[in-house]
This record gives C-alpha cells, structure tokens and sequence, in this order.
C-alpha cells in the first residue's frame, strides 16, 4: 500500500465542520474562492490497499469517504460511505474485503475542482455529478476536500448572516443598503440549481424578515403601539412565493379601538415605510395596493365588512381587483388582528355560488400563451417575439388555484398547496395534479433564470417576459406543455364552477 500520512486531529475528516460560529466558515460566500475554506486533508490510501484497509482507516478517521490518491497524490477514485451497499454489501458472491483491491470497488473517474474556482462551483460540481463529496486540486494534487454538507453549513450560515444583519439594521437606510444582499443571496442559489419552490421561500422569508424589521423601527420612532395594528402582505407575498422581481402588495390591520387620530399617524407611517420600501427595490404598486393607501389602511371590522361585501354583492370587475387581498398573512405587529379574515373568507366563500361562479369567470380572463394552432403565442416588443410568463403562465395557476381553495374551503395559501389539497376535494386525479405542479414550477424556474440570469431586466413587469429567441429546444417544448396544463387547468374551472 502506498504510504499515507498517519492519523491527525478530526479536523482532517472531510466530514469535520467547523463550529457554526466559526470566522473560517461564516466569513465566506458562494463567490469566494475554494483555498478560502478550511482545509481539510483527505483521507487517501493508494491503488494497492485492499478493501478492508480502505474501511478500516474510514472508521478509524471518523469519515465518510476515503480517496485513492497515486504517488503524486493526483486522484485515482473514491469510496463513500454510500458506496458500499451498492458496490460491496449486495455484491453477489460476497467480496472478500481482505483481497479485493480498493480499485475495483472505487468510483471513478473523480470529478475534482482546483482551489482557485469559487465555492459555487464545487456546489454546481456536485448538482451536476450527483456527488457528496468533492476533492479540491493544487497543480493537480488533491489538497483538500469539500463535501455537501459544508455547502449545506455555509449555505445555512449565509442565510442567517443576512437575516441576523436584517433584523438587527439600526434605521431605515441600513435596510436599504441590506436589500440587494436578498438578490444577490437568490442569484447564488439559483447558480447552483436550487429549486423554485425553495428559492420562493427564502425571497420572501429574507423580504418578510426587512418588512419586519421596517415595521418595528418606524413605529418606535413614530411612539405607535405596534399592538393596535398588523401590517399584512397581499398577492405573492401573501403567497410565499415572491421573485426577485415583484412590486408591493400590502396594507394595514387596525385595532377597532384605534381613533381617526391614531389612524392618522399610521396611515403617515405606512406612506414612509412604503417609500423606504420602494427605495430598498419593491416598486410602489401601481394598483394602490399599499398600507400608505387609505383604502387599505383600515380597521379590523371595516376590513370585515369589505370582504362579506366581496363575497356577497361584488361585482366582476370588483372582484378582479380584490382577488389578491385573498392571500392575506401578517407580517409584523399584532397577528391577531389578521385571523379573523382570513377565516372570515374561510367560512364564507364556499357558499356563495355567485362569488365562486364571477371569481371563476375572471380567472379565465387570463389566457395562457397558446394560439388556435397549439404553438405558443408570443407578442411582439422591441424587435422580439416574448412571451409574459407572469400574466399568460403563472397567474393562471395562481388564480385557478385560489378559485378552488375558496370554494372547498382551504387554508392553504400557496400556489402548490392549494392545486394539491383544493385539487384533492374537487375530484382531480393524482396524474393531473402532478402536471399542475410540475407545469407551474418549471414555469416559476423559467422567470427566475429571466430575471437572475445575464442582463436580467430589474423591473417587475420587464422581468416576467422571456424572448423565445433565449430559449432552446428543450426549454420551448416544456414552456408549451406548461401553456398546455394551463389550459386543463382553465378547462376544469370552466366544468366546475361554469356550467349551465
């Protein structure tokens, strides 16, 4: 066997992570460079050792992987500990772990990156190999190890860094400064393929913890008692699935005791934090769907009444306007002010069939991107044939979606659960709820890569449109099966709630 270093310190394990309050890990970021990490020295034994002395040295060492390193230390295979049922325990006669050279239960070829590349480029080595464990490479010596859950670990630590940073900002223009780390932190992640239902989530958490965190400050330095109001998100936020490019949607939960004194000042306080967030890159919403709005700051039993009224005498265009404020969730100050309507909506749109048959009638307004052919149908902007995957993808499963929560009385307020758990009561099969998901997920993903790619357009509505000329085939095939389950999905409202 070729000689290996002896056993040192736990430090040395690819498996070791350093604690999580560490400076060596929380200092570093998906761009820094991977010489920037902790080494970690890998266990290696040579081409000659047999397989029991690989595991032997595994378990001495504490680790999960050993490496198979020639003379000049240049990677040969590996061995993980998820290896050995597939490549050892079920092998069929049985190894003989004291003669059977490690080589021949290896994996190989090694996909290694030189210390020079940035972390995200181990992740994206990983992502792409479906590999745990990376060795890191100096003139093409392996010199140290990263493994998936010390990307997991810095991953962690990055969020809570920011959110930290974010919850501690001493002012309002602290969060201003704040807000693009959000973007950036996104555009990271999306590099190394994080999914569009995780990416959503950690948007709109990192968004929800700046509104928060603006709440709190404005209402201390304006002496308002944050429990005589709740600020609430509407639309995707309300959703939790909020892009990168999104404008506001918001209002305010008054106390009832609250005088037209009080409401003043938190009407004033709501028009600042609106601004503030404006300035921290959520455009004022062109709607008025703004707490800085009188018609949206208002008290708990005027919202009542503005929903029962919704509900019961709305009229279409009515309803196409206030179909958002159904993704009510609280934010910052009192919650309890919230609960109360949202369950208000709960208990009263299931029996309102007009409601349900005008609701059903608006969101088939919305037309998904196909033409009478079946190809998809573009408009033409500046010179290019685009596609506006927000308005003619997404919001028609948003709107579908909210349409059968209401009706069968569902709490859930994100797009995916309520096509899951609604789509379970109205009777749709397993089968076409899965295209459902998949049809709006690869939609969300597509407007991620719009507005977190090269030249990303940083506007709300510009960052929704892709041109077809950017997509290749593959990409254009699963655009139009999405605009396809659209398409099911707006015929199975129109049997539901609009025949006869």
């Amino acid at each position: 066997m070729t000689p290996v270093p002896p056993p040192g310190p736990a430090s040395s394990s690819p498996e070791f992570r350093p604690p999580e309050d560490s400076p060596a890990l929380a200092e570093q970021s998906f761009e820094s460079p991977l010489r920037n990490l902790p080494r970690r020295e890998p266990v290696a034994v040579g081409p000659q050792a047999c397989l029991a002395e690989a595991l032997e040295l595994m378990q001495a060492r504490g680790t999960g992987s050993v490496m198979v390193l020639d003379d000049r230390g240049r990677a040969l295979g590996i061995l993980t500990r998820h290896d050995l049922l597939p490549r050892v325990a079920l092998q069929r006669p049985p190894l003989d772990i004291a003669t059977t050279p490690i080589t021949e239960v290896m994996s190989q070829p090694v996909h290694t990156v030189d210390v020079g590349q940035p972390v995200h480029d181990a992740a994206l080595a990983m992502a792409r190999h479906g590999i745990r464990h990376v060795p890191l490479t100096q003139e093409g010596r392996v010199v140290s190890m990263v493994s998936e859950r010390d990307l997991f670990a810095l991953q962690r630590r990055s969020i809570r860094q920011l959110g930290a940073a974010l919850r501690q900002a001493p002012d309002a223009a602290a969060l201003v400064q704040l807000a693009p780390g959000i973007r950036e932190f996104a555009a990271q992640l999306h590099a190394q393929g994080v999914g569009a239902q995780p990416l959503t989530d950690l948007v709109s958490h990192l968004n929800d913890t700046l509104t928060a965190r603006l709440f709190e400050l404005l209402t201390a330095a304006r002496g308002l008692d944050p429990n005589h109001a709740c600020w609430v998100a509407f639309g995707s936020e309300g959703r939790v699935e909020q892009t990168v490019s999104t404008d506001q949607d918001n209002g305010l939960v008054l106390d009832d005791a609250v005088d037209d004194a009080e409401r003043e000042a938190w009407l004033a306080m709501a028009q600042e934090a609106n601004r503030v967030l404006d300035a921290c890159g959520f455009p004022l919403c062109k709607g008025g769907v703004m707490a800085g709005n009188p018609a949206c700051c208002l008290s708990q039993s005027q919202w009542a009444s503005r929903f029962s009224h919704w509900i019961a005498k709305g009229e279409p265009e009515d309803l196409l306007n206030a179909s958002i404020y159904f993704d009510l969730r609280p934010l910052a100050g009192r919650f309890e002010l919230a609960a109360p309507l949202r369950q208000r909506v709960l208990d009263e749109a299931p029996g309102s069939a007009r409601f349900l048959r005008l609701m059903a009638e608006n969101s088939l307004r919305l037309r998904p991107a196909l033409n009478w052919w079946g190809g998809l149908d573009t408009t033409a902007e500046d010179g290019r044939r685009v596609v506006d995957l927000k308005l003619r993808g997404t919001a028609v499963f948003v709107d579908g979606a909210r349409l059968m929560a209401l009706a069968r009385g569902v709490e859930a307020l994100g797009t995916r659960q309520r096509l899951d758990l609604a789509g379970q009561r109205v009777g749709v099969t397993d089968s076409e709820r899965a295209t459902w998901l998949g049809a709006f997920d690869a939609l969300q993903r597509l407007r991620l890569r719009v507005q977190l790619g090269p030249g990303a357009a940083g506007a709300a509505v510009a960052g929704n449109r892709v041109d077809l000329k950017a997509l290749d085939g593959i990409d254009r095939r699963t655009l139009k099966e999405a605009m396809l389950a659209a398409r099911s999905l707006q015929q199975r409202l129109q049997m539901e709630w609009l025949r006869g």
